[in-house]
């Protein structure tokens, strides 16, 4: 863990400096440049918002916000995923001629796909003015709910990065299974009310996505207190998920180059 603590600090810089650039190179040839990170997510939220009224009937309070909460986690965590499958094959000239920690890479996705969640929250803080959503100190707990997005998500990467390198078809099983947690995570439904009891309630406390939704949604719309001890636990399964992604990294990122 020692190693790794330096590791983060050594590298931190190159991190940041990667993501910024990233960020660049991405709305460089675009006409809309950076308008892009806030019509993407606008457009599907606005998809879903009329699907969902108009086809089935959602009666959740606040709805454009609650499905925009929910698309902004999921953008953030789906793109994670995706983006760590091939990670070391789509960064091969930098792997195989410097030496950098290979979860390094990891850092500048979190960057990266975090900048454009938190321009997405800053929409969703537009949109509670606009339907007057109340707000309470239990707001508060948006910083607790995302940092244990974030810990989920790059343990999760850690894994698929390393896999990523020896299973040629990971990234095609890894969108399959990103299209069934799509749905039963709850991004535009409440997974306790609309899947029949009590497999709802469990779906929404086992499925870690879909209960961060679910907390981030009753602590800034609706003004609850999410279940802290729940929270606290998905945020030490992530820390265990993260430290052991990190040691497997160590111990084979010397065969990375080779199977490259």
């Amino acid at each position: 863990m020692t190693r790794f603590i330096n590791d983060v600090k050594k590298y931190f810089k190159y991190s940041i400096v990667s993501a910024k650039s990233e960020l660049k190179s991405e709305v460089a040839s675009s006409y809309l440049n950076w308008l892009w990170w806030i019509l993407d997510p606008v457009c599907f939220m606005l998809i879903y918002t009329f699907i969902s009224v108009f086809v089935f009937k959602a009666t959740e309070q606040y709805f454009p916000v609650f499905t925009f909460i929910g698309l902004s986690m999921w953008d953030f965590f789906s793109r994670m995923m995706n983006n760590s499958v091939k990670i070391i094959k789509n960064n091969k000239a930098i792997v195989s001629k410097v030496y950098l920690p290979k979860y390094i890479l990891i850092l500048v996705k979190l960057w990266v796909n975090g900048f454009k969640m938190f321009i997405s929250f800053g929409i969703v803080v537009l949109m509670m003015i606009v339907y007057q959503v109340p707000i309470t100190l239990n707001i508060l707990y948006f910083v607790p709910i995302i940092i244990t997005l974030a810990i989920i998500s790059f343990g999760g990467a850690t894994f698929l990065l390393h896999y990523g390198v020896f299973v040629q078809d990971l990234s095609n099983v890894v969108t399959i299974i990103l299209r069934l947690l799509f749905y039963i995570t709850g991004i535009f439904y409440d997974v306790a009310k609309r899947i029949q009891a009590p497999f709802g309630e469990i779906l929404s406390e086992a499925n870690p996505l879909a209960f961060l939704l679910k907390s981030m949604r009753e602590s800034i719309l609706y003004g609850t207190t999410p279940n802290r001890k729940l929270l606290l636990l998905w945020m030490f399964i992530g820390l265990v998920i993260t430290y052991l992604g990190i040691r497997k990294i160590y111990k084979n990122e010397n065969s990375y180059v080779k199977v490259i």
